[in-house]
């Protein structure tokens, strides 16, 4: 047991050391584990209820479109309520989504290419032919149109993004897998006995899951993406507040181009997540595929 929690330590402290090698990456890396830690504790954190609090002045009235002062840090909404508990709050819903469905959409990616790519022949036509029609259906309007005949929750909105996102890791888990399965050590473990089960997974799997942990990362900015565009259409978790509500409200309040201390916190968020995301992932890609490595 020691061993294993040893290795585990080693690799988490390899990656930490590769990551610190290029720049922008552990940029990305800190600004991770700010968004993990505001998915957290962000709603314990708030200073006031980011739903029910209306914040007021000395004289009793209700704050509203109030700039950042004392009183509210970064501000107040048109309805008086406060931008800062609302943007701490925000994070969970925006969190859970992003995980979730970045996992799921890796997940089920990888083993949709993995199966399609070693089995091959009908099993292959039948998954690709699946693959196609999901890139055939536009993800939004069939969101919407799913999200209009049933009340938006958070764990609907993660499996409607996973449902839909996965065939792009399909896609290229697939085409690595057609590599890999004509390889040498493939073929020994065959002509050994080894079972198709085992050999997709014990030696075919492992040499492709790089993939799928590049792909699961995008999978998590693009599901955050998702999350926000479905929330600002107004298809978000009713009874939770999200970065995408709070830009859905300011727009609708018409104080878009007024109020930016209300804008900026949400959209600021959601940018700099999904780009930290694609940094590292982009500091992998340079490894698993070395022909894009930009010259030195």
């Amino acid at each position: 047991m020691y061993k294993r929690v040893d290795e585990i330590r080693g690799f988490v402290r390899d990656q930490f050391d590769f990551l610190r090698q290029d720049r922008l990456a552990m940029l990305g890396v800190i600004v991770v584990a700010g968004f993990i830690f505001l998915g957290l504790f962000g709603p314990m954190l708030a200073p006031h209820d980011p739903i029910e609090e209306d914040m007021r002045g000395e004289d009793g009235s209700i704050l509203r479109l109030s700039e950042p002062s004392g009183e509210a840090v970064l501000g107040t909404t048109a309805f008086g309520k406060d931008v800062l508990s609302q943007f701490l709050a925000g994070a969970r819903p925006t969190f859970i989504v992003g995980l979730f469905g970045g996992i799921g959409t890796g997940a089920i990616g990888f083993l949709v290419g993995l199966v399609s790519g070693y089995y091959g022949g009908w099993v292959d036509e039948i998954l690709m032919r699946l693959t196609d029609l999901t890139f055939s259906l536009p993800f939004m309007p069939m969101a919407l149109l799913l999200l209009t005949f049933v009340t938006p929750s958070v764990w609907l909105m993660t499996a409607i993004i996973a449902g839909f996102l996965w065939k792009m890791p399909a896609r290229v888990v697939r085409s690595e897998v057609l590599s890999v399965r004509e390889r040498t050590f493939v073929k020994s473990a065959r002509a050994s006995g080894a079972s198709d089960l085992r050999t997709m997974l014990y030696h075919v799997g492992p040499n492709v899951l790089p993939i799928g942990f590049l792909y699961t990362a995008y999978g998590i900015a693009w599901a955050i993406a998702a999350q926000a565009s479905l929330a600002f259409l107004g298809f978000g978790d009713p009874t939770m507040t999200s970065w995408g509500r709070m830009l859905r409200q300011v727009f609708e309040s018409g104080n878009m181009r007024v109020a930016w201390w209300w804008v900026v916190p949400p959209a600021l968020g959601i940018a700099a997540i999904t780009t930290s995301v694609f940094l590292i992932g982009r500091a992998y890609e340079e490894v698993i595929n070395p022909e894009i490595q930009t010259d030195q």
